[in-house]
């Protein structure tokens, strides 16, 4: 069990290492793409020029005889919540451990949001969810969910996305932004899915690391399931081995694309051994060329 001092220091170290991210690329792209339920009214005014003349209240326009113009401001009141999938394959990493990276991934989004003044909740689960944050404002708030994060020991190594996304459709009621992160490593989600995306803007946040795309020519090697703890003697310097992982890796992707495309949700893709400030870059760009909120 880490010290708090330990989590303390990481948490310290993850805030600085984001804090660059939030303030020059995410704050303003986050606001514009991730916006509230809609507008509520604030105010009754005086008409001046270069107001937009639909919003002219004729009723109070006609009593005063002088144009008036209704005031909106935009109604936040955002929850945006954090599916973290704590299963033991996401300690894999050649360069950093994908779970290390999620955690850094998950404070930048987090710190936008709180920038934002939107309420910031998270999950955290493996074979069923282990941990909820109800969510909330504040940076206090964001950086009491980063200590978890860094902290948490999981009761299980396994992953069951599928009972997971189901309890999570269960417990949030009220329209949210979701994030889920995970390697999605061989699981079947899609009915969950479908229910979350009803109701919810989800959006699937995928750790890569590229020794799992593909296997080096080392020798004879000792592969482990992280999760079942299954091990496998291989070959590795065996090429019609090799190829064939590449190919089932290739397929498993695929997969995975279609079923995001089909259920129009979309993917930001995270490779361990690279900054995410890029994918992060190119997913608002994305969403702000489509319109979509």
């Amino acid at each position: 069990m880490l010290e708090t001092k330990e989590i303390l220091r990481q948490v310290k170290r993850i805030e600085i290492v984001t804090k660059h991210l939030v303030d020059g690329l995410i704050a303003g792209n986050y606001h514009s793409i991730f916006k509230g339920r809609g507008i509520e009214f604030s105010e009754i005014r005086d008409y001046r020029p270069g107001d937009d003349i639909r919003a002219i209240d004729w009723k109070v326009t006609a009593r005063f005889d002088h144009p008036f113009i209704k005031e909106f401001v935009e109604e936040r009141d955002l929850n945006v919540y954090f599916a973290f999938d704590y299963s033991a394959s996401n300690y894999f990493g050649n360069l950093i451990e994908k779970r290390r990276k999620a955690i850094e991934l998950t404070a930048t989004l987090m710190f936008s949001a709180a920038r934002n003044n939107d309420n910031v909740g998270l999950f955290i689960f493996t074979e069923d969810i282990e941990r909820f944050i109800l969510a909330r404002k504040g940076r206090r708030h964001v950086l009491k969910l980063i200590s978890l994060l860094v902290s948490h020991k999981p009761r299980s190594k396994k992953t069951n996305m599928e009972r997971s996304l189901f309890h999570i459709s269960n417990i949030i009621k009220k329209r949210s932004i979701i994030f889920i992160l995970s390697d999605f490593y061989n699981q079947d989600f899609e009915k969950p899915l479908k229910t979350l995306k009803r109701r919810h803007d989800v959006i699937a946040i995928k750790i890569n690391d590229a020794r799992e795309a593909e296997i080096p020519d080392v020798g004879m090697i000792q592969l482990e399931d992280e999760e079942t703890g299954e091990q496998l003697l291989v070959d590795t310097s065996d090429k019609s081995f090799r190829d064939n992982y590449a190919k089932l890796v290739s397929k498993e992707e695929v997969r995975l694309r279609s079923l995001f495309n089909k259920n129009k949700v979309d993917v930001i893709n995270i490779n361990t051994d690279m900054p995410h400030e890029f994918p992060l870059r190119k997913f608002f760009e994305m969403r702000r060329t489509r319109g979509v909120r």
